[in-house]
């Protein structure tokens, strides 16, 4: 039996797990089906948290400016109309523009946000499986390599070397 079959079981066994992670990354989570079948009310400190001040650019949640004390005001008067979340960012959305939303919607070109990270944490990783081991059994061979001997001067050469020193100082 060769070590091969070997290494390739062991590097599936470490790929699984962070296989698990990307599936489950990319299909948006396991309990999806449960949320999304019962609409929960909306928190005000979630939906704040989530949104952007159209004028200042930082987050509603801190934002000063007026402008952000009356896109508060708006979001706590759909809470009080029974709005989900999702409704109340698709009216933020709708009164203020794509720009309110702190994340990017995970649709078209922006979807791309959400997919690269993962896919070039996976490579970085699987590159790593495959480089580091190669890396390890250069250097173990490099080890077990003997060291070659220290070569010694012809004494012609030694004698010549001498006088050019010599001369020299």
């Amino acid at each position: 039996m060769t070590r091969r079959p070997v290494a390739l079981r062991r590097w599936v066994a470490a790929a699984a797990p962070f296989v698990l992670a990307l599936t489950v990354a990319l299909s948006g989570g396991l309990p999806a089906a449960a949320a999304a079948a019962t609409p929960r009310r909306a928190s005000y400190n979630q939906i704040v948290n989530d949104l952007m001040c159209v004028v200042c650019h930082e987050p509603l949640a801190v934002a000063q400016s007026p402008e952000g004390f009356q896109e508060r005001q708006y979001i706590r008067t759909l809470i009080a109309q029974g709005e989900t979340r999702a409704q109340i960012e698709h009216d933020m959305v709708e009164s203020y523009g794509p720009a309110v939303l702190a994340l990017p919607p995970a649709h078209g070109f922006n979807l791309l946000v959400y997919i690269i990270p993962p896919v070039l944490l996976a490579l970085g990783v699987a590159t790593l499986m495959i480089t580091l081991p190669k890396w390890r059994r250069r250097a173990r061979l490099a080890a077990a390599q003997p060291t070659a001997a220290p070569r010694t001067l012809d004494p012609d050469d030694a004698q010549r070397l001498n006088e050019d020193l010599a001369r020299g100082a």
